[in-house]
């Protein structure tokens, strides 16, 4: 299980008294976390989620709560912070800055259609929308310095095959680093996989798991999305499950021209962060009993995406 904090019982009473949503009448921990320890929680007002912040430094959190906070105002499905008595949204339990959120309903897709990818693709142009004039600014820790810098530490452990693979990857993004910083910018989830948005049937319900989020390149996100949500049987891109989250997505927030151009990089560049951070992890917890995602995925997606026929809908 995925729970690197444990937290007893009388531990997790004397955190909630404070939020005044009654009693406590059961948690459990979730299996599915890889970075940071959650606790489904049942209190007499509701059902909640509490996240004990395992990775990043605490002074972090102000950003997640603020960019919540603003996407929550929007009227987007998405959690966020339930403040205590005394107003404050983010406390400590076990040592750990802690955030109790309302849990959202629904559940994960694991084969999405068409319809799926163009509410997916609708609500990642809303998040951009609502954020890209006020920019709440937080930088990645694995943003493309990150990628040639572990790029490079990883190379040498590497397959030759692999290294292959990688090594005019690594060019690739440094090639293209000032043009992909030059990009149209937004706040970004960072992290839209599958496991991270929740539907009721066709309907989507909820966009969780913002300890990604940061403020940079909205393709980049875009990106991020289509590398999970629009695979074929062989981890190459389903053209209409993508034309379909990207056209929803365009009719709100239209592509630029550097963007179009920048789009096949883009893929690969999501790729390689994923692979990277996946091979790290893999290392990191090797023979412990936490939740490690196979690093081989984005290896062969990055493969995949050698040559990319998709395209931006943009008009020239």
């Amino acid at each position: 299980m995925s729970v690197f904090t444990p937290v007893s019982r009388p531990e997790l009473e004397t955190f909630l008294a404070p939020y005044q949503l009654g009693r406590l009448l059961d948690f459990q921990g979730i299996a599915a976390g890889t970075e940071n320890s959650n606790f489904f929680v049942s209190l007499e007002q509701g059902e909640f989620v509490l996240t004990l912040i395992e990775r990043g430094p605490a002074e972090d959190m102000p950003f997640f709560i603020d960019l919540l906070d603003v996407l929550h105002d929007a009227d987007m499905p998405v959690p966020y912070a339930v403040r205590d008595r005394n107003g404050h949204g983010l406390r400590e339990l076990c040592g750990k800055p802690a955030l109790l959120q309302p849990r959202l309903s629904g559940k994960h897709i694991k084969a999405p259609n068409k319809t799926h990818c163009a509410q997916v693709g609708e609500l990642l142009a809303h998040i951009h929308l609502a954020t890209r004039e006020r920019i709440i600014e937080r930088r990645t820790d694995r943003g493309i310095d990150w990628m040639l810098q572990s790029g490079a530490e990883l190379l040498p452990g590497l397959t030759a095959e692999q290294a292959a693979l990688l090594t005019p990857a690594l060019a690739e993004i440094s090639a293209h680093k000032a043009q992909i910083l030059a990009l149209p910018q937004a706040n970004l989830h960072a992290d839209l996989f599958r496991d991270n948005v929740m539907f009721e049937g066709a309907h989507l319900t909820g966009l969780i798991d913002f300890y990604n989020a940061c403020s940079g390149p909205m393709l980049y996100d875009i990106a991020i999305t289509v590398n999970d949500w629009c695979l074929d049987e062989h981890d190459g891109i389903d053209l209409p499950r993508a034309q379909a989250l990207l056209g929803a997505y365009a009719a709100l927030r239209p592509f630029t021209a550097a963007e179009a151009e920048l789009w096949p990089v883009m893929l690969r560049v999501g790729c390689v962060r994923f692979w990277l951070s996946r091979l790290i992890a893999a290392q990191a917890f090797a023979g412990m009993d936490v939740m490690i995602h196979d690093p081989s995925e984005f290896e062969v997606r990055l493969a995949q995406r050698q040559q990319v026929a998709l395209k931006l809908p943009f008009a020239l």
